[in-house]
């Protein structure tokens, strides 16, 4: 069954004051940067919403874009990439003080979509981020990009070693492709059925 939303901006914050007001459901998207975050979004949303940049570590705000489907609505809130390391210590800082300040304060956000390249598996910033929020008993889903740039027939093996390497998902993770679309609508429909199923 084919999922169609409709997206639209909300809101753009840099400063955790000017969040929207945490109405609805939230599920977050977080990924290094350069880890094709942003046009897995706009795959997502059917939209280009999410500012696509030839330079990594773009995205210095938080992005709230609002859902609506078939269901009751929910927001796709855009996370600023992490692990770029020509960004000074400041704006790391900064934008990690963010993240933070969201993932901790908001009471609405019901799940992180962790976007992690399918060539590396979790690198050392990936780790650290998995570890944090496991420990702040938030529920993460696995969302495997650059899926094209691995065999096909290779793909089920590499997903299974990574799970068996420690990798934490609230399910088995989705491999996705910007390039040929692939794993999107598999995506959907499993964010669909997270939110119906906590409702």
């Amino acid at each position: 069954m084919m999922r169609n939303w409709k997206a639209s901006v909300e809101c753009t914050a840099f400063t955790a004051d000017q969040f929207p007001p945490p109405e609805i459901p939230e599920v977050a998207v977080a990924g290094r940067s350069n880890v094709g975050k942003s046009t897995l979004i706009n795959n997502l949303l059917g939209a280009r919403l999410a500012h696509v940049g030839a330079t990594p570590g773009k995205t210095r705000s938080v992005n709230f874009f609002l859902v609506e489907r078939d269901g009751p609505p929910f927001r796709l809130v855009d996370l600023p990439g992490y692990g770029y390391a020509s960004r000074s210590k400041a704006e790391r800082n900064t934008w990690s003080r963010l993240i933070e300040s969201y993932v901790a304060q908001r009471k609405n956000l019901w799940l992180v979509l962790h976007l992690v390249d399918f060539r590396h598996g979790l690198l050392e910033n990936d780790a650290s981020l998995q570890e944090w929020l496991d420990n702040v008993g938030f529920p993460m889903f696995v969302v495997f990009t650059k899926g094209d740039k691995i065999a096909k027939g290779k793909h089920r093996g590499t997903r299974d070693q990574y799970i068996r390497d420690g990798l934490k998902s609230v399910d088995v993770p989705i491999v996705t492709s910007a390039e040929k679309g692939t794993g999107i609508q598999d995506l959907r429909v499993f964010i669909e059925s997270f939110l119906d199923r906590r409702d």
